[in-house]
């Protein structure tokens, strides 16, 4: 029997993948993952790492591996701000904007295919992921675990 991270792993690749052959399609160089980052940019620009992770609800490091990553494909740059150095802030590069009116397009495309499926669904899968990710908020699933494992190991 399938548990449950395996049948999320797989439904995570099969949406990812897809999402990810459209934008190779059409020629661009950028990864499903970049998307959280894109739109906190979109909304304020510069940012730091640390605002960026927020926005995109993400945590800093997966912020700092993501935009290392998005460095390397020329989508944004790094530019210290500060006389000391410390402050390091974020913003698109002219080839990133320029993807900019492409990358809105393929996201209302997506919301399209989204609301398809959706409606073949007997329930929301937005909704589901959106009540468990709350449901997790308030009780974490290492809390769970924990009290799981006492239950069967008496520890």
């Amino acid at each position: 029997m399938e548990k449950l991270g395996t049948r999320l792993r797989h439904l995570i690749d099969l949406l990812d993948s897809a999402v990810a052959s459209t934008y190779s399609e059409a020629g661009l160089r950028y990864r499903p993952r970049y998307t959280p980052i894109v739109r906190a940019l979109t909304e304020s620009e510069p940012l730091t790492i640390n605002q960026i992770a927020k926005l995109a609800g993400i945590t800093q490091p997966a912020a700092t591996q993501t935009i290392a990553l998005m460095v390397k494909d020329d989508i944004v740059k790094i530019n210290t701000e500060s006389k000391d150095g410390r402050h390091k802030f974020v913003r698109f590069t002219d080839h990133g904007r320029a993807m900019l009116p492409l990358l809105t397009a393929h996201w209302e495309a997506t919301t399209e295919a989204t609301k398809e499926l959706e409606s073949e669904l007997p329930y929301s899968l937005t909704e589901i992921v959106k009540a468990a990710t709350s449901r997790l908020e308030e009780k974490p699933f290492a809390a769970r675990l924990k009290e799981a494992h006492q239950k069967k190991i008496g520890r």
